[in-house]
């Protein structure tokens, strides 16, 4: 790399990997400069003592048609969970199956009392509205809340407090359901077109195999930007950079401090607790849904009966989900959390250690209404200058990787003018 690149990218999350890329592949000189000790920003993995632990519940939808263009599935080894979920409702669990791809399943369902038989006939009409014509038309149509949406589709309000609430409440963080209606039907989308899936390495393999692709040296970590130039960026230890174009690619919070926004951009936040046992609760590679509507505990899951990976031989890993950031100490919020586990599952959860309480203060952006469409837009805050990222764009891995490719052709176009 060259002392002074054509473009600084502050932030080696998804949105600024994908602009590195689509700089390095014009030819342009860059340099990557991230706060952090790696790549990734939100979609990290943390080993701990064998076990692999993603930053919070995170999975790959397979359909997200960016992450189909750029990364390479079969080394990811991709590992699918089963197209559906157990939920709890009334001191049981109930499967509730995805019925395209597990008919049979999806039959027995019926027979639930996770909403009612109309219940499970809207879903087809849902799954028709959100498949019908391209994500830019998707993002343009009339916008409400997740919860008028539901309610206008005439759903019962029992199938969206046992399902939509603890399944989209926890996709987004949101278990008022106040996210826009246009977020959900493409997040019911993608999950209706593919599977969702984990990398054999765990999610953090996913920035990592973007990284694998820029020229050595492209990538300083904990190297904190203070503040930017017109001509470059100062970091925090007072060192400068100059360079021709600087591409803002952080989480929103950052970038509306570097920019001076007042107004930062609100967050979702979520609480992760990461358990080892020597059996999993359930074998399969399900999700594990709250619809009872009470205790701490949103969903669960097993990543190592998803991808063996994840746990050491002979062990299995629990991943447990907590919306929000109680006002409790670590070791109450567990303690709360093992009590409701201990209702579900018995007497043998006592046995579970705890490996790490993980809390994400800003897990996700609000995405209330409005949502405009991520698909179009300019990235150029002024010449020079250009953002990347959640910021101002939908966020999702999916979106975040066409943001950056995005912010990464605009610099292009304005150098080369």
């Amino acid at each position: 790399m060259s002392t002074q690149p054509d473009v600084l990218i502050i932030g080696g999350g998804l949105a600024g990997l994908c602009c590195a890329l689509r700089l390095h592949q014009s030819g342009l000189s860059f340099q990557i400069l991230e706060a952090s000790d790696g790549v990734g920003g939100r979609v990290r993995t943390d080993k701990v003592e064998g076990f692999l632990l993603d930053r919070g519940f995170q999975v790959l939808l397979t359909a997200y048609p960016e992450a189909r263009k750029v990364l390479d599935y079969e080394t990811l080894d991709l590992r699918p969970f089963y197209p559906g979920a157990l939920i709890r409702y009334k001191n049981r669990f109930y499967r509730f199956a995805d019925p395209w791809r597990r008919p049979a399943d999806g039959l027995l369902g019926i027979f639930t009392p996770i909403g009612s038989f109309a219940d499970k006939l809207r879903i087809r009409k849902l799954r028709s509205h959100v498949l019908a014509g391209s994500l830019s038309d998707l993002y343009n149509r009339p916008e409400t809340t997740t919860l008028q949406a539901l309610r206008k589709l005439g759903f019962s309000e029992n199938m969206i407090d046992r399902f939509f609430r603890p399944f989209i409440g926890g996709v987004f963080f949101d278990p008022s359901l106040g996210v826009s209606s246009r977020m959900f039907e493409f997040g019911f989308r993608m999950f209706s077109m593919g599977d969702t899936a984990l990398p054999s390495g765990g999610m953090g393999a996913i920035p990592g195999q973007i990284a694998s692709r820029l020229p050595k040296g492209a990538v300083r970590t904990e190297a904190r930007v203070e503040s930017i130039q017109e001509d470059g960026v100062t970091l925090k230890s007072g060192e400068k950079i100059k360079a021709q174009a600087v591409v803002l690619a952080t989480e929103g919070p950052e970038a509306g401090r570097l920019l001076g926004d007042k107004e930062k951009p609100g967050s979702r936040s979520v609480s992760c607790i990461y358990y080892e046992s020597d059996n999993p609760p359930v074998s399969e590679p399900l999700l594990i849904l709250n619809g009872e509507g009470k205790g701490s505990v949103n969903s669960l899951c097993c990543p190592s009966s998803v991808a063996p990976n994840y746990a050491p031989k002979g062990k299995c890993l629990v991943s447990v989900t907590v919306i929000g950031n109680p006002d409790q100490t670590d070791q109450q919020l567990e303690m709360s959390a093992r009590a409701q586990l201990t209702e579900w599952f018995g007497r043998g959860v006592s046995a579970w250690r705890v490996l790490k309480t993980c809390r994400i203060h800003h897990a996700l952006p609000l995405q209330v209404p409005p949502v405009s469409d991520p698909t179009s837009g300019s990235h150029r805050i002024r010449p020079g200058l250009f953002v990347g990222g959640e910021y101002h764009r939908a966020a999702s891995i999916q979106w975040a990787m066409v943001s950056g490719r995005q912010a990464g052709e605009a610099v292009i176009d304005w150098l080369r003018k």
